[in-house]
């Protein structure tokens, strides 16, 4: 056997895995005097392939001046290391990443020339592959946000971003879905809408997102109720055995560019139509779904903020649908305030078990919410006629049968189990009395994040009031939930400075 030459000798490197959680961005750590480092020119934040024998992953380097690392050792990332399917000690190559073609298509849109499906498909294998750092992804959002894609470029769009993950399998004819754009907090109507849907024997394979900016993913709520982080087999015999899931859809590799979008998406402030469409229909079809109903909240602190961008979004929806042979119905929905009570994880899926066990404090905005959209399956599925869905899912609760699936599929998922709850609590209350006139969605779920949520299940809001609510002065208008003295603090004074969160209206 020949002696390998000595520049490849010179770039491999022991690995070490750092436990560094950098979210989903690759990143490697190398010593200063490392002499790949010297031999390649690498200078910290450079763009560094990395090759073991089972991956390939472009990531961003760091150097230390430590002894951290030996010479001869790369740290890595847990994205990284996850990528690499590496352990501990065991070799990879270093050396520049290949040039990067499909940035070339990327800057002819820019220009506003039209992308082909090719062109898509190239693009979304590199951005998975990491070889986009968020520089180039903010380039890619900002082209489709300004040089807005035609019909063709969105289907383009959205199938490229199903081609580069999973895509399930299934042998029933019909599999519902539903999703909501989001934007609204404590809209948490998903584990709900299943457990109805799978009651009334439909099939309904349902996969949600994390938070990535928000205080609570549907999957962080399901989390406090039972575990979502499911194999593709164990997502499977799930369904097959109750009819139903809610895992989260990252475990199952479902459309994973999309997170990478929307992650640079919310740093930028940039809602851009086509990637909004392509993220929620591309996670759709990787599901294999063929019934979706999709809520569109309106409000001025929602997502989408007239009733004509809601009808034009809707369009795209159903036509771009439509090409995948998707059956769509859309939701208008009153956008303007908080759904339910809680906004944060565990404090939502109190609300969602209430509605579940009938309570007679559960929210009834969460539950009508609900059974509107499970109806509206209920019809698609044809287990109702037109116009009685909405019945037949209000029945579904109220006998108890919804309560009955929905913790088989908890059963089913790894067990049932109880939410916790936050050690620490402080009302905001009411500066005077008025008639409550304006709530502010955005800045309500900041105060939901500086308490703690989703990284603290338990943190969070409890809401007290809704629009045209009458309060008296010293009535409490919401209380935050926190683990901590000092997030608790964090998000009280954040609180204080935003007194108008809640806006109340007086009669003087």
């Amino acid at each position: 056997m020949n002696d390998p030459d000595p520049h490849e000798r010179s770039n491999n490197l022991r690995v070490r895995c750092l436990d560094l959680d950098t979210r989903d961005r690759p990143l490697i750590v190398l010593r200063k005097d490392s002499p790949v480092c010297r031999a390649e020119g690498f200078v910290s934040h450079a763009r560094v392939r990395v090759d073991s024998p089972q991956q390939s992953v472009v990531a961003t380097l760091y150097q230390t001046g430590s002894e951290l690392l030996a010479p001869d050792e790369i740290g890595l990332s847990t994205a990284a290391w996850k990528v690499l399917q590496v352990r501990d000690g065991q070799q990879v190559h270093v050396a520049h990443p290949h040039p990067l073609r499909s940035i070339s298509s990327v800057r002819g849109k820019v220009h506003g020339r039209k992308l082909r499906a090719g062109e898509f498909d190239e693009i979304m294998r590199d951005i998975v592959r990491g070889r986009y750092d968020d520089i180039q992804l903010a380039m890619l959002l900002t082209a489709i946000a300004a040089r807005t894609l035609d019909d063709d470029e969105l289907y383009g769009l959205t199938d490229a971003m199903v081609n580069v993950g999973e895509r399930l399998r299934w042998d029933m004819p019909m599999r519902m879905d539903k999703h909501c754009v989001g934007g609204l907090p404590g809209n948490r109507t998903t584990p709900l809408v299943v457990a109805i849907v799978a009651a009334n024997d439909l099939v309904i394979p349902k996969t949600s997102s994390r938070a990535i900016t928000s205080p609570a993913g549907t999957a962080d709520t399901m989390e406090t109720l039972a575990p979502v982080s499911l194999s593709l087999g164990h997502m499977q015999r799930v369904v097959e055995r109750t009819g139903g899931c809610v895992v989260w859809g990252g475990s199952v590799g479902l459309s994973p560019v999309d997170d990478l979008l929307i992650r640079v998406a919310k740093v930028m402030d940039l809602d851009a139509e086509a990637q909004l469409v392509a993220s929620v229909l591309s996670k759709k079809v990787a599901a294999g779904s063929t019934h979706v109903v999709l809520d569109l909240p309106v409000g001025s602190t929602a997502k989408i903020r007239s009733r004509e961008e809601a009808e034009q979004l809707a369009r795209r929806l159903c036509t771009t649908a439509e090409r995948f042979g998707m059956s769509t119905d859309i939701v208008i929905s009153d956008g303007r305030q908080p759904v339910g009570r809680g906004i944060g994880p565990a404090l939502e899926a109190h609300d969602v078990l209430a509605v579940f066990q009938n309570h007679d404090n559960a929210p009834a905005d969460l539950r009508q919410r609900a059974v509107r959209l499970a109806g509206m399956l209920l019809e698609a599925g044809q287990r109702a006629p037109a116009g009685q869905g909405t019945a037949l899912a209000e029945h579904t609760l109220d006998s108890g049968r919804a309560w009955q699936r929905f913790q088989a599929i908890c059963e089913a998922q790894g067990g049932l189990r109880e939410p916790p709850v936050a050690e620490r609590s402080e009302a905001v209350c009411a500066p005077h009395s008025g008639r409550v006139e304006h709530i502010d969605n955005r800045r309500l779920a900041q105060v939901a994040k500086l308490a703690g949520a989703p990284g603290a299940p338990a943190a969070g809001i409890e809401l007290h009031v809704h629009l045209d609510d009458e309060v008296n002065s010293g009535d409490p208008l919401y209380t935050i939930h926190a683990e901590t003295d000092g997030e608790l603090g964090y998000a009280r004074e954040f609180a204080g400075n935003n007194g108008d969160i809640i806006a109340l209206e007086t009669d003087a």
